[in-house]
């Protein structure tokens, strides 16, 4: 017996090949968390002095960004669920312009950073900063690309299992971008 039908209306949202995708990208940044912690633990004075000079209130502006992101994703779907096409591609877009503006503020962090003589040469810290955000930025670009083809994808409406289970799709990729920079 499914998982689907062992709880009516409920079910893991998506394809299997999509949490085989998120799985894979979890294992990758956990691995990457835990060089970070490896090479903190070598130096921890340099990681605490290097981890003062970021900018904290851009780190919660992309934050809330990437949070306010997920959830009109997820307003996105149950819209989808519920047939309404035009407010999914509204979601969908709205999703993608918090995208860009967590691109903007990372553009302007690294510009502070680099005015600052601060790069991925400076220090371990610094090399894995801008190495994980890096990773982080083409996942979101990934996203936005994903999302604004869902936002064409929802235009038809004709919501069916197979449509629905491809916005999900979607979504949790963009909900696993979402939980890779709150980790």
């Amino acid at each position: 017996m499914s998982s689907q039908t062992a709880r009516p209306g409920r079910h893991i949202p998506g394809e299997p090949g999509i949490w085989m995708l998120i799985v894979g990208d979890m294992t990758l940044f956990s691995l990457l968390f835990g060089l970070f912690l490896y090479y903190r633990s070598g130096n921890p004075a340099l990681f605490t002095e290097s981890q003062a000079q970021l900018n904290q209130l851009l780190g919660l502006v992309n934050t809330l960004l990437m949070l306010s992101s997920s959830w009109l994703v997820a307003s996105g779907v149950q819209a989808a669920r519920r047939g309404e096409s035009a407010l999914v591609a509204r979601c969908f877009h709205g999703a993608i312009a918090c995208g860009a503006a967590f691109l903007g503020v990372k553009v302007i962090e690294y510009s502070e950073k680099i005015a600052a003589g601060l790069n991925m040469w400076s220090n371990d810290f610094f090399m894995l900063y801008f190495t994980y955000t890096g990773i982080h930025m083409i996942h979101v670009v990934l996203g936005m690309g994903v999302l604004a083809a869902l936002a064409g994808y929802s235009r038809a409406g004709n919501f069916t299992a197979n449509r629905l289970r491809t916005i999900e799709n979607g979504a949790s990729f963009w909900h696993l971008v979402d939980l890779i920079w709150v980790v």
